[in-house]
This record gives C-alpha cells, sequence and structure tokens, in this order.
C-alpha cells in the first residue's frame, strides 16, 4: 500500500462484504472468461439479473450453461455485441433496452491486449483503444439513462499498466508509431480518464449515477496468452503458471466498484500487494496522467467526436 492505509483492514476486501444484491441488474461486458466469468460465478448465487454482452455466442452460452449448472437458480441472458464495431455496440445497447428497465451495474470489462500488430475496428480506429475504451464509451452512452434510473454504477476495468501510458493526442489511433505495449498502455489509461471526467459529469449534473474504475493485478485468465503474439504469449504462459493469482482473485475488485457500498465514487481498486500485482484488495496506485483533469476532458470530447455518442440521453 506504500504506506497508506486500507479502508477495508489489513485483510483487504473480500466478496465477504457484498450486500444484498438480490434483485439488481448488472450488465457485464466479456463475461464468457476470466474476470468477468468469475464476477459472474460470483453474482449468480446471489440473485442477481445479468445480462453478458459478448462478441462469440457460443463461447458465451456455453459458459453461461458452466454457471447456470453450479447455480440452476441464475438469471443470465447473453446479448451478442462486437465493441470492435459500433453499429453492434447500439444494436446490443438495444437489445438490452429491450430485456431491462434499469441497470445497477454496468460493468464495463471485456478487453484485448497487446496485439502485436496494428489492427482497425469497423470504424477505423486502433483497435486495441477502439475496444478498451471506445467501444465501452459509446454502450455506457446509450444506456445512461438506465443505470441512472437505478442510481447505478458505471465500472471500468484497468490495469496497472496504465502507468506507462500516454494519451497522443495528435495519433491516438497510433498511425505513426505502433507498438503494442504503446497501444495497450493508452487504452488503459484512457480507462482511468474516462471513470475521473464521467463521474465529474455525473456529480455536476446532479444526477445520481456514479462511476469508478478497478484492476485485477497479475491475473491467470487467457486475456495475456489470446492477443499479444507468439513471443509474448509465450512469456506470459510461463508467468501465468509462476506469478498470477487466481482469477477468481482477479475479479474481486470489480465486485467491490459494482456492488460495495464502501465504494466511492471515482476511486479506482485492486491489489495492493507486490507492486499491486496481488494481494490484499483497497484502493490502488494512479499515476499523474490518470489524474490529469484536462486530458480527461480532451479524451471525452475526442470520444464523443470519433464515436458519434454524445451521452443525449442523460444531458451530460
Amino acid at each position: 500500500m506504500s504506506g497508506r492505509s486500507n479502508p477495508f483492514g489489513r485483510g483487504g476486501w473480500t466478496p465477504a462484504r457484498l450486500p444484498p444484491v438480490e434483485g439488481t441488474v448488472a450488465v457485464i461486458t466479456g463475461a464468457n472468461s476470466g474476470i468477468g466469468l468469475e464476477a459472474a460465478r460470483e453474482l449468480a448465487p446471489r440473485g442477481v439479473h445479468q445480462l453478458w454482452l459478448c462478441r462469440n455466442l457460443d463461447k458465451a452460452n456455453a459458459a453461461r450453461d458452466t454457471v447456470l449448472a453450479e447455480t440452476p437458480s441464475g438469471k443470465i441472458g447473453v446479448i451478442q455485441m462486437d465493441l470492435s464495431d459500433l453499429d453492434s455496440v447500439a444494436q446490443a445497447a438495444a437489445a438490452v433496452r429491450e430485456s431491462v428497465q434499469g441497470i445497477d451495474a454496468l460493468i464495463n470489462n471485456a478487453g484485448i491486449m497487446m496485439l502485436p500488430s496494428r489492427e482497425l475496428t469497423a470504424q477505423g480506429l486502433e483497435k486495441q483503444i477502439g475496444v478498451n475504451h471506445f467501444g465501452h464509451f459509446a454502450l455506457n452512452g446509450h444506456l445512461a439513462d438506465l443505470v441512472e434510473a437505478k442510481a447505478g454504477r458505471f465500472v471500468s476495468v484497468a490495469s496497472v499498466a496504465h502507468k506507462g501510458g500516454v494519451i497522443h493526442r495528435n495519433d491516438v489511433s497510433l498511425e505513426k508509431n505502433y507498438s503494442a505495449i504503446r497501444s495497450y498502455s493508452q487504452s488503459k489509461l484512457a480507462n482511468l480518464l474516462y471513470i475521473l471526467e464521467l463521474d465529474k459529469r455525473l456529480k455536476d449534473s446532479g444526477l445520481k449515477s456514479s462511476a469508478i474504475a478497478c484492476h485485477p493485478g497479475y491475473s491467470d485468465t487467457n486475456l495475456q496468452t489470446t492477443g499479444p503474439g507468439a513471443i509474448w504469449g509465450a512469456i506470459m504462459t510461463v508467468s501465468n503458471a509462476l506469478i498470477a493469482q487466481k482469477a477468481e482473485r482477479g475479479a474481486w475488485p470489480t465486485l467491490l466498484s459494482a456492488f460495495d457500498e464502501e465504494a466511492e465514487r471515482a476511486q479506482y481498486y485492486g491489489p495492493t500487494g507486490m507492486g499491486e500485482t496481488r494481494g490484499a484488495v483497497g484502493v490502488a496506485s494512479r499515476t499523474a496522467a490518470a489524474t490529469d483533469a484536462e486530458t480527461a476532458q480532451w479524451l471525452w470530447d475526442k470520444s464523443v467526436e470519433l464515436t458519434g455518442v454524445d451521452w443525449s440521453t442523460v444531458s451530460l
């Protein structure tokens, strides 16, 4: 904790602290694997009505069947959504509206990591920031009034990788100087700046909803091995086995941010041990770049420009 005390005590936050959440609604992107799946597993027996927004329906339905085999009483719907296509995002948001009238937690969990070569979204944006930030920005804007209806929370899953991130204002899609790490770090920094600016706008507008960020530390998921190229994938396969904590623990900051009554708006939660890769869950550290209000405002305006989503459902 770098000299800071943990607000949840020495042992940190655990799911045992969750309040009753039966009957609440959670919309989770990418819940068919990794951190998202582990969060969904924890919420299912607690009576949370879940909607999973996933790119691959076959994998999502298979994961859903697994969770329902463990918790037959679980309430889980699956909607197809490709975050790299803003048209797909808009269609998924419309499907969510047909399913629920309010959202208690909109969890921006899905992500891609360290693509070895520069790829583009359907709208021509660099794919890592396109999926990890712009796609979620658009989804949240489409559904903002449903979150507000429940005084709910927007939750974004960031990463310790944000500490190496820079927002490349003159080349946000990295046409001139792409690298897998540069792109991923920028997208994770964008996650934190987004939450900072979103919560400010919600608060300044007198709205009841709020925004919180979290990160899973270094958790053993397929994110590290399915996105990176062969060399990085091989390295991470070994490091996952030797260093990473279980994905179940990596999901705890997400659960805290989504539903714990003690979670603070605009805060950032994650593991606090071993360089914040694992250990007791508490308040995580952010770089100065991640709290730069002027850059956060610029990123918001750029996101509106590039996605065409102006958050008019709540007039931010």
